[in-house]
Protein backbone atom coordinates (compact mmCIF):
# COMPACT_ATOMS: atom_id res chain seq x y z
CA UNK A 1 0.00 0.00 0.00
CA UNK A 2 0.90 3.75 -0.63
CA UNK A 3 1.11 6.35 2.00
CA UNK A 4 0.24 9.61 1.10
CA UNK A 5 -0.57 12.94 2.24
CA UNK A 6 -3.47 15.56 0.75
CA UNK A 7 -4.48 18.70 1.63
CA UNK A 8 -7.94 20.63 2.75
CA UNK A 9 -7.56 24.12 3.08
CA UNK A 10 -4.67 24.28 6.25
CA UNK A 11 -5.51 20.63 6.98
CA UNK A 12 -2.70 17.86 6.45
CA UNK A 13 -5.28 14.38 5.74
CA UNK A 14 -3.21 11.57 5.83
CA UNK A 15 -4.60 8.77 3.00
CA UNK A 16 -3.09 4.99 2.50
CA UNK A 17 -4.00 3.61 -1.36
CA UNK A 18 -4.57 0.17 -1.32
CA UNK A 19 -3.46 -0.86 -5.15
CA UNK A 20 -5.10 -4.74 -5.10
CA UNK A 21 -8.69 -2.96 -4.13
CA UNK A 22 -7.94 0.26 -5.49
CA UNK A 23 -9.09 2.37 -3.47
CA UNK A 24 -8.30 5.60 -1.40
CA UNK A 25 -8.53 5.12 2.42
CA UNK A 26 -8.31 8.69 4.22
CA UNK A 27 -7.96 8.93 8.29
CA UNK A 28 -11.05 9.58 10.26
CA UNK A 29 -8.96 11.49 12.84
CA UNK A 30 -7.97 13.65 10.31
CA UNK A 31 -11.72 14.71 9.04
CA UNK A 32 -12.69 14.48 12.30
CA UNK A 33 -9.92 17.41 13.21
CA UNK A 34 -11.02 19.44 10.39
CA UNK A 35 -14.70 19.07 10.95
CA UNK A 36 -14.63 19.85 14.91
CA UNK A 37 -11.60 22.73 13.99
CA UNK A 38 -9.11 21.43 16.38
CA UNK A 39 -5.66 22.35 16.05
CA UNK A 40 -4.72 19.54 18.51
CA UNK A 41 -4.79 16.39 16.82
CA UNK A 42 -5.57 13.92 20.63
CA UNK A 43 -8.44 16.19 21.36
CA UNK A 44 -9.90 15.35 17.90
CA UNK A 45 -8.61 12.05 18.47
CA UNK A 46 -10.93 11.63 21.93
CA UNK A 47 -13.95 13.34 20.03
CA UNK A 48 -14.09 10.56 17.35
CA UNK A 49 -13.10 7.84 20.30
CA UNK A 50 -16.69 8.89 21.96
CA UNK A 51 -18.32 9.52 18.40
CA UNK A 52 -17.36 6.05 17.60
CA UNK A 53 -18.90 4.43 20.82
CA UNK A 54 -22.28 6.26 19.98
CA UNK A 55 -22.39 4.91 16.40
CA UNK A 56 -21.59 1.50 17.31
CA UNK A 57 -24.23 1.76 20.23
CA UNK A 58 -26.77 2.78 17.29
CA UNK A 59 -25.78 0.00 15.07
CA UNK A 60 -24.29 2.61 12.60
CA UNK A 61 -22.85 0.42 9.29
CA UNK A 62 -20.09 3.41 9.08
CA UNK A 63 -18.17 2.56 11.78
CA UNK A 64 -18.29 -1.19 10.94
CA UNK A 65 -16.97 -0.24 7.46
CA UNK A 66 -13.68 1.49 9.13
CA UNK A 67 -10.49 -0.40 8.89
CA UNK A 68 -7.23 0.48 11.04
CA UNK A 69 -4.00 0.82 8.88
CA UNK A 70 -0.66 1.92 9.74
CA UNK A 71 -0.12 5.76 8.76
CA UNK A 72 2.78 7.87 10.05
CA UNK A 73 2.56 9.91 12.80
CA UNK A 74 3.85 13.81 14.12
CA UNK A 75 6.33 11.96 15.75
CA UNK A 76 7.34 9.84 12.90
CA UNK A 77 6.71 6.64 13.38
CA UNK A 78 3.89 4.32 12.22
CA UNK A 79 0.29 3.80 13.80
CA UNK A 80 -2.46 1.86 13.48
CA UNK A 81 -5.53 3.92 13.12
CA UNK A 82 -9.14 4.50 12.26
CA UNK A 83 -9.29 4.77 8.10
CA UNK A 84 -11.90 4.71 5.70
CA UNK A 85 -13.32 5.35 2.52
CA UNK A 86 -14.57 8.55 0.68
CA UNK A 87 -18.23 6.69 0.75
CA UNK A 88 -18.34 6.19 4.51
CA UNK A 89 -17.04 9.38 5.18
CA UNK A 90 -19.44 10.95 3.41
CA UNK A 91 -22.09 8.92 5.72
CA UNK A 92 -19.93 10.02 8.89
CA UNK A 93 -19.57 13.82 8.13
CA UNK A 94 -23.39 13.88 9.10
CA UNK A 95 -22.80 12.52 12.52
CA UNK A 96 -21.00 15.70 13.41
CA UNK A 97 -22.64 19.10 13.27
CA UNK A 98 -19.55 21.27 11.60
CA UNK A 99 -19.45 24.80 9.46
CA UNK A 100 -16.91 22.32 7.44
CA UNK A 101 -19.46 19.89 6.92
CA UNK A 102 -20.76 21.08 3.80
CA UNK A 103 -16.83 22.17 2.20
CA UNK A 104 -15.35 18.57 3.48
CA UNK A 105 -17.82 16.90 1.74
CA UNK A 106 -17.94 18.35 -1.64
CA UNK A 107 -13.88 18.08 -1.33
CA UNK A 108 -14.39 14.16 -0.63
CA UNK A 109 -17.37 14.15 -3.06
CA UNK A 110 -14.64 15.18 -5.77
CA UNK A 111 -12.26 12.27 -4.95
CA UNK A 112 -15.18 9.53 -5.56
CA UNK A 113 -16.22 12.01 -8.85
CA UNK A 114 -14.09 9.89 -11.52
CA UNK A 115 -15.15 7.01 -9.82
CA UNK A 116 -18.45 6.83 -9.35
CA UNK A 117 -18.61 8.34 -13.38
CA UNK A 118 -17.18 5.34 -14.22
CA UNK A 119 -19.79 2.83 -12.72
CA UNK A 120 -22.02 4.83 -14.56
CA UNK A 121 -20.30 5.11 -17.80
CA UNK A 122 -17.54 2.02 -17.53
CA UNK A 123 -15.94 2.78 -20.91
CA UNK A 124 -14.54 6.35 -18.96
CA UNK A 125 -12.64 4.10 -16.40
CA UNK A 126 -11.05 2.59 -20.18
CA UNK A 127 -9.94 5.55 -21.83
CA UNK A 128 -8.96 6.96 -18.29
CA UNK A 129 -6.45 3.63 -18.41
CA UNK A 130 -5.51 3.66 -21.93
CA UNK A 131 -4.43 7.33 -21.91
CA UNK A 132 -2.35 6.97 -18.67
CA UNK A 133 -0.73 3.88 -20.10
CA UNK A 134 0.00 5.79 -23.23
CA UNK A 135 1.78 8.74 -21.08
CA UNK A 136 3.77 5.69 -20.43
CA UNK A 137 4.88 4.88 -23.44
CA UNK A 138 3.16 1.98 -23.63
CA UNK A 139 2.82 0.45 -27.23
CA UNK A 140 -1.31 0.08 -28.55
CA UNK A 141 -0.35 -3.69 -28.25
CA UNK A 142 0.36 -3.61 -25.13
CA UNK A 143 -2.46 -1.39 -24.22
CA UNK A 144 -5.07 -3.80 -26.34
CA UNK A 145 -3.61 -6.88 -24.01
CA UNK A 146 -3.52 -5.20 -20.81
CA UNK A 147 -7.28 -4.19 -21.01
CA UNK A 148 -8.82 -7.35 -23.13
CA UNK A 149 -6.98 -9.87 -21.28
CA UNK A 150 -6.26 -12.16 -24.47
CA UNK A 151 -6.46 -11.71 -28.24
CA UNK A 152 -7.12 -14.17 -30.88
CA UNK A 153 -7.91 -14.58 -34.21
CA UNK A 154 -10.91 -16.34 -36.33
CA UNK A 155 -11.04 -18.02 -38.80
CA UNK A 156 -11.28 -15.25 -41.34
CA UNK A 157 -8.19 -13.79 -39.56
CA UNK A 158 -10.36 -10.85 -37.84
CA UNK A 159 -9.75 -10.17 -33.99
CA UNK A 160 -11.83 -11.13 -31.60
CA UNK A 161 -11.47 -9.72 -28.18
CA UNK A 162 -12.01 -11.88 -25.13
CA UNK A 163 -13.91 -10.41 -22.07
CA UNK A 164 -12.06 -7.50 -20.59
CA UNK A 165 -9.72 -8.28 -17.58
CA UNK A 166 -11.12 -4.56 -15.86
CA UNK A 167 -14.56 -5.87 -16.53
CA UNK A 168 -14.18 -9.69 -15.22
CA UNK A 169 -12.37 -7.86 -12.09
CA UNK A 170 -15.39 -5.62 -11.69
CA UNK A 171 -17.68 -7.97 -11.88
CA UNK A 172 -16.34 -10.08 -9.32
CA UNK A 173 -15.79 -7.31 -6.67
CA UNK A 174 -19.29 -6.30 -7.39
CA UNK A 175 -20.12 -9.77 -6.37
CA UNK A 176 -17.81 -9.68 -3.44
CA UNK A 177 -19.83 -6.72 -2.17
CA UNK A 178 -23.29 -7.95 -2.37
CA UNK A 179 -22.25 -11.14 -0.54
CA UNK A 180 -20.96 -9.31 2.89
CA UNK A 181 -17.28 -9.35 1.51
CA UNK A 182 -15.65 -5.69 2.89
CA UNK A 183 -13.73 -3.61 0.40
CA UNK A 184 -9.98 -3.23 1.49
CA UNK A 185 -8.44 -6.04 3.56
CA UNK A 186 -11.21 -8.69 2.90
CA UNK A 187 -11.14 -7.92 -0.64
CA UNK A 188 -7.02 -8.12 -0.75
CA UNK A 189 -7.09 -11.14 0.71
CA UNK A 190 -9.38 -13.21 -0.84
CA UNK A 191 -7.48 -12.05 -4.33
CA UNK A 192 -4.69 -13.11 -3.03
CA UNK A 193 -5.82 -16.53 -2.69
CA UNK A 194 -6.75 -17.08 -6.13
CA UNK A 195 -3.87 -15.30 -7.45
CA UNK A 196 -1.68 -17.99 -5.09
CA UNK A 197 -3.21 -20.73 -6.28
CA UNK A 198 -3.30 -20.34 -9.96
CA UNK A 199 0.13 -19.01 -10.14
CA UNK A 200 1.38 -20.54 -7.16
CA UNK A 201 3.37 -17.37 -5.72
CA UNK A 202 1.39 -14.92 -3.74
CA UNK A 203 0.89 -11.21 -5.05
CA UNK A 204 3.97 -9.89 -2.76
CA UNK A 205 5.69 -13.09 -4.22
CA UNK A 206 5.31 -11.99 -8.11
CA UNK A 207 5.49 -8.73 -7.52
CA UNK A 208 9.16 -9.24 -6.20
CA UNK A 209 10.14 -11.79 -8.93
CA UNK A 210 9.73 -8.59 -11.25
CA UNK A 211 11.57 -6.21 -9.06
CA UNK A 212 8.31 -4.08 -8.72
CA UNK A 213 7.42 -2.08 -5.36
CA UNK A 214 4.46 0.20 -5.33
CA UNK A 215 3.61 -0.39 -9.02
CA UNK A 216 0.66 -2.40 -10.36
CA UNK A 217 1.40 -5.83 -10.80
CA UNK A 218 -1.00 -6.12 -13.41
CA UNK A 219 0.27 -3.29 -15.70
CA UNK A 220 3.54 -6.00 -15.50
CA UNK A 221 2.11 -9.14 -16.24
CA UNK A 222 2.40 -10.81 -19.88
CA UNK A 223 0.09 -11.86 -22.27
CA UNK A 224 -0.37 -15.21 -20.30
CA UNK A 225 -0.24 -14.02 -17.04
CA UNK A 226 -3.58 -11.71 -17.38
CA UNK A 227 -5.18 -14.46 -19.17
CA UNK A 228 -4.70 -16.74 -16.59
CA UNK A 229 -5.32 -13.93 -13.93
CA UNK A 230 -8.58 -13.69 -15.74
CA UNK A 231 -9.67 -17.18 -15.89
CA UNK A 232 -8.96 -17.49 -12.02
CA UNK A 233 -11.53 -14.88 -11.59
CA UNK A 234 -14.38 -15.35 -13.95
CA UNK A 235 -14.16 -19.04 -12.45
CA UNK A 236 -14.49 -17.60 -9.45
CA UNK A 237 -16.94 -15.32 -9.93
CA UNK A 238 -19.28 -17.94 -11.43
CA UNK A 239 -18.40 -20.68 -9.24
CA UNK A 240 -19.75 -18.34 -6.17
CA UNK A 241 -22.67 -17.08 -8.34
CA UNK A 242 -23.61 -21.25 -8.51
CA UNK A 243 -23.45 -21.66 -4.85
CA UNK A 244 -24.08 -18.46 -3.36
CA UNK A 245 -21.49 -17.82 -1.68
CA UNK A 246 -21.41 -15.54 1.00
CA UNK A 247 -18.98 -14.38 3.86
CA UNK A 248 -15.18 -14.65 4.37
CA UNK A 249 -15.38 -18.36 5.15
CA UNK A 250 -17.37 -19.18 2.00
CA UNK A 251 -15.65 -16.90 -0.54
CA UNK A 252 -12.24 -17.99 0.61
CA UNK A 253 -13.09 -22.07 -0.35
CA UNK A 254 -14.59 -20.53 -3.70
CA UNK A 255 -11.53 -18.78 -4.44
CA UNK A 256 -9.46 -21.53 -4.07
CA UNK A 257 -11.18 -23.57 -6.81
CA UNK A 258 -11.09 -20.68 -8.86
CA UNK A 259 -7.85 -20.80 -8.88
CA UNK A 260 -6.83 -23.83 -9.23
CA UNK A 261 -9.03 -24.20 -12.08
CA UNK A 262 -6.73 -21.44 -14.01
CA UNK A 263 -3.68 -23.49 -12.10
CA UNK A 264 -4.55 -26.57 -13.90
CA UNK A 265 -5.26 -24.86 -17.19
CA UNK A 266 -1.67 -23.20 -16.67
CA UNK A 267 -0.26 -26.21 -16.08
CA UNK A 268 -1.55 -27.85 -18.97
CA UNK A 269 -0.19 -24.92 -21.40
CA UNK A 270 3.45 -25.79 -19.42
CA UNK A 271 3.37 -28.86 -20.17
CA UNK A 272 2.51 -28.38 -24.36
CA UNK A 273 4.94 -25.51 -25.19
CA UNK A 274 7.94 -26.11 -22.10
CA UNK A 275 7.67 -22.30 -21.14
CA UNK A 276 6.53 -20.93 -17.62
CA UNK A 277 3.44 -18.88 -17.20
CA UNK A 278 4.60 -16.77 -14.49
CA UNK A 279 7.58 -14.40 -15.38
CA UNK A 280 9.76 -12.02 -14.44
CA UNK A 281 9.17 -9.90 -17.29
CA UNK A 282 8.25 -6.39 -16.40
CA UNK A 283 7.67 -2.88 -17.92
CA UNK A 284 9.91 -0.73 -15.75
CA UNK A 285 12.09 1.47 -18.29
CA UNK A 286 13.48 4.76 -17.07
CA UNK A 287 13.10 5.81 -21.43
CA UNK A 288 9.33 4.70 -21.52
CA UNK A 289 10.13 2.01 -23.45
CA UNK A 290 9.48 -1.99 -22.34
CA UNK A 291 12.26 -3.68 -20.82
CA UNK A 292 12.08 -7.35 -20.44
CA UNK A 293 14.34 -8.92 -17.68
CA UNK A 294 16.30 -12.22 -17.91
CA UNK A 295 13.63 -15.20 -17.84
CA UNK A 296 15.84 -17.31 -15.54
CA UNK A 297 14.67 -18.64 -12.48
CA UNK A 298 11.16 -18.71 -12.46
CA UNK A 299 9.20 -20.73 -10.36
CA UNK A 300 7.65 -23.77 -11.18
Amino acid sequence: MKTDMTLFEDYKIRRIYDEEAEIWWFSVIDIVQVLTQQSDYQTARKYWNKLKQRLTREGSESVTNCHRLKLRAADGKNYLTDVATAETLLRLVQSVPSPKAEPIKLWLAKVGYERMQEMADPSRSLDRARATWQKHGRSEKWIQRRMTGHDCMDAGGRAMQGAIAEETRNKLTDYWSEHDIKQGEEFAILTNIIHQEWAEVGIRQHKDLKGLKSQNLRDHMSEAELIFTALAELSTRQIAESVDATGMNENTTVAKSGGRIAKNARKELETKTGKKVVTTENYLAPDKKPRIKSNKGNPK
